[in-house]
């Protein structure tokens, strides 16, 4: 009875010291979304004598990896995604159009001696060249840099060291051998096919002997810019395979600040609203579990930093959703506890059985919560596999505060204050009232079923009629979001797209925003619209801007459709191994309904589908499950062959409303901050998840329950029995 509450404790200062050290040396990583810049999926294509494999993407990515630190760019991010992909991040650079040019150019680089003026290829200065074979390529460049001095003149030019100083002697020195003037002395400099120079040999250049040394510069009318970045690609070299950008996204730096400020507010708020909510219903108990969620918040935080991840947009979201979630299981806690001192028990023991009868729906409902978030990492992209990783580290964190922190918090403290004041020697107000009415709810269970069905008919005629609004993440294309000086109509935007030459294109216009949605939007045609609107608006400024390729959006689809399905699959899968198959499919019929009716309900509102919608199904589908694990948890404890099926599972439903209620309203005050605060894409996140959480509780006693009493008859397995209780045999042996 004393080693395990204190190695409890011991254990749970360790993890709070440790917790505690690395959230102050460990700094946050912010992803794009949040700290601005660029980022730009590559994908590698077959060129007619290279195949596109993963060592060629690597080599690929180690010359994107020297062009992206040449061009200065602090911190950037450059990984391999998959056999073909590369993701670069640049943070601070909004101008897309340089970003693509210098980083993903192909940057086919040659010095070729020069054979004659009569040529089919054009000089800098337009003139008529004939070239030999290429004598050096962007494989012999050692180091190339834009340099500047004021005694030579103004402008900028490259200079170039050659890793092979005899090739460049030899093809100087034989340049040199031709006489002043004539087109032969020139050396021709070729970057993707065309001549960026073909400077001649200055005549102090001896023949045969040419410059030694390994170095040469390239002059011409160079910018400081454009000398950079031809330099930044001769230093890079040449790409081994082609490369196209399949998806770009970009988010100014005002953008994520107001996004951080957003999601701090939010979270501030929801951790105050769950606080005061928590302590209203379960006082000196819930003090101490709001104790144990700030721990909770430290403990995550400081997982997530330890780990390295990237602070996303969803990824803030999927923590502040978490402290609402990280409450479900105090409130399971604390819910069995009343019912156990209810039945006679004191303080301690009733609060030590609560916590050992929970654990059963605890672990089972965040298994399933886990699965959510662990499809979400596998099958989804970008920010949104951030929310999966926040939201899986966030179960576990809430599984350590509730389990390990509440428990040594209340050990240490019920028992030391009376009934009352530890709000667990009341049932409470919503346990009082079910217990006095005691409502058959399952007598009504066709009318439930009804209802349930009605509002499916509902939600599918939404999609017949509406359909889905695709966003580009799953259509392809591209959505840029301008922040406009005066507020614009709809129909004021749309003329000025139109006239940059897209009539076609979907315009969005709210407060001082315009939003431009389209297949084929180039980024030149991006500037023409914004130089458009600033001729109705004044100053218009590029506030994000997000590209997604065809085939980058037909998998994205494919990928969302496959999560679903497989998450919809593997909840059944659990729920029939760890209960019984009527009691996953029951489960699962509950989902589907739950899902419908927020698709649906997004299809009539004409709310966008992307993949910020993906992770809020798949949260839907972790928390309705979760639910209905808690109901059917209870109606396999009370099921016996004495007591109806039937009346079991009423009984279940009743006993756990209670947990329903208290934890539905704590993640409902998240929500509720998360629409005050959060952006549009938040706030629609947020609608989404409001409603598959009043729906999911509804169905959990309204549709699940009915339907397992209606697959029941299918199910000749008989009610679990009573459980074995073991005796203790004391005394000696003789």
């Amino acid at each position: 009875m004393f080693r395990a509450p204190v190695w409890r404790a011991v254990t749970a200062l360790a993890v709070i010291a440790i917790s505690l050290i690395l959230a102050l040396v460990s700094a946050p990583r912010l992803g794009l979304d949040l700290r601005g810049g660029t980022q730009l999926v590559f994908e590698t294509r077959d060129s007619p004598t290279v195949k596109a494999d993963s060592a060629a993407t690597d080599r690929a990515l180690d010359v994107l990896r020297q062009r992206a630190d040449a061009l200065g760019v602090v911190d950037p991010t450059l990984v391999r995604s998959g056999e073909r992909r590369i993701i670069v991040e640049l943070p601070g650079v909004l101008d897309p159009r340089q970003a693509a040019e210098v980083i993903g150019r192909t940057a086919q680089l040659a010095f070729h001696p020069v054979l004659g003026d009569e040529g089919d290829v054009r000089d800098e200065n337009g003139g008529r060249l004939r070239l030999g074979p290429a004598a050096i390529t962007g494989d012999g460049i050692a180091d190339a840099v834009q340099q500047s001095d004021p005694q030579r003149g103004p402008g900028w030019w490259v200079s170039i060291d050659f890793r092979d100083a005899g090739a460049w002697q030899r093809m100087s020195g034989a340049a040199a051998c031709e006489p002043v003037g004539d087109p032969k002395r020139r050396i021709a400099i070729v970057l993707d096919d065309e001549v960026i120079s073909s400077p001649p040999l200055d005549p102090s250049v001896p023949c045969r002997t040419g410059i030694p040394g390994g170095s040469a510069d390239i002059t011409g009318s160079f910018t400081h810019d454009e000398a950079r970045d031809l330099a930044v690609l001769i230093k890079g070299g040449a790409l081994p395979v082609p490369l196209t950008i399949v998806e770009q996204r970009t988010v100014g730096p005002t953008l994520g600040a107001a996004a951080i400020e957003a999601s701090a507010k939010a979270a501030v708020a929801g951790l105050v609203l769950t606080a005061a909510f928590i302590v209203a219903v379960y006082r000196m108990s819930g003090l101490l579990s709001t104790i144990a969620l700030a721990c909770y918040g430290l403990i995550s935080y400081a997982a997530l930093v330890a780990m390295g991840a990237t602070f996303t947009l969803p990824g803030l979201a999927g923590f502040v959703l978490a402290i609402g979630m990280a409450i479900d299981a105090n409130v399971l806690v604390f819910e069995r506890a009343r019912e156990e001192y209810d039945q006679g028990r004191g303080l301690k023991a009733a609060l030590e059985r609560g916590f050992r009868n929970a654990w059963s729906a605890i672990a089972d409902s965040n298994v399933t919560t886990l699965i959510a978030a662990g499809l979400l990492f596998w099958l989804a992209s970008g920010p949104v596999k951030g929310f999966g990783v926040t939201l899986a580290v966030g179960v576990l964190a809430s599984l350590v505060s509730a389990m390990l922190i509440t428990r040594v918090l209340a050990h240490a403290v019920i028992g030391r204050v009376g009934p009352r004041l530890s709000g667990l020697g009341s049932p409470g107000a919503v346990r009082t009232w079910l217990t006095r009415r005691n409502p058959q709810l399952m007598k009504a269970r066709r009318l439930w079923l009804t209802v349930a069905g009605t509002l499916v008919a509902a939600a599918v005629a939404g999609l017949l009629a509406r359909g889905l609004n695709f966003g580009v993440e799953f259509t392809g294309g591209r959505l840029v979001e301008f922040a406009t000086a005066k507020p614009l109509s709809a129909d004021v935007a749309g003329q000025a797209v139109s006239r940059a030459g897209f009539p076609s294109a979907v315009v969005q216009a709210s407060g001082d925003g315009v939003t431009v949605r389209a297949g084929r939007l180039g980024l030149d045609d991006v500037a023409r619209i914004e130089q458009e609107l600033e001729r109705q608006a004044g100053e218009v400024t590029k506030r994000s801007e997000a590209f997604v390729g065809p085939s980058l959006g037909q998998e994205l689809r494919r990928n969302a459709l496959v999560a679903l399905g497989v998450a919809v699959s593997m909840q059944l899968a659990y729920l029939a191994v760890r209960f019984r198959w009527t009691f996953g499919a029951a489960a699962v019929l509950a989902l589907l309904v739950d899902v419908t009716v927020v698709a649906g309900m997004f299809a009539w509102l004409g709310k966008p589908i992307d993949g910020i919608f993906l992770a809020a199904m798949l949260t839907i589908v972790g928390y309705s499950v979760n639910d209905k694990v808690v109901v059917f948890d209870r109606v396999r404890e009370l099921w016996s062959p004495r007591r109806p099926f039937v009346t079991a599972v009423n009984s279940a439903i009743l006993q756990t409303m209670p947990r329903t209620v208290n934890t539905g309203l704590g993640a409902l005050f998240i929500l509720l901050a998360l629409m005050a605060f959060g952006g549009d894409s938040l706030r629609d996140f947020a609608l989404a998840l409001v409603t598959g959480i009043v729906t999911g509780t509804l169905s959990s006693a309204f549709v699940a329950g009915p339907l397992a009493v209606w697959l029941s008859r299918y199910d000749r397995k008989p009610p679990p029995g009573p459980p074995v209780k073991r005796r203790r045999v004391s005394g000696a042996v003789v």
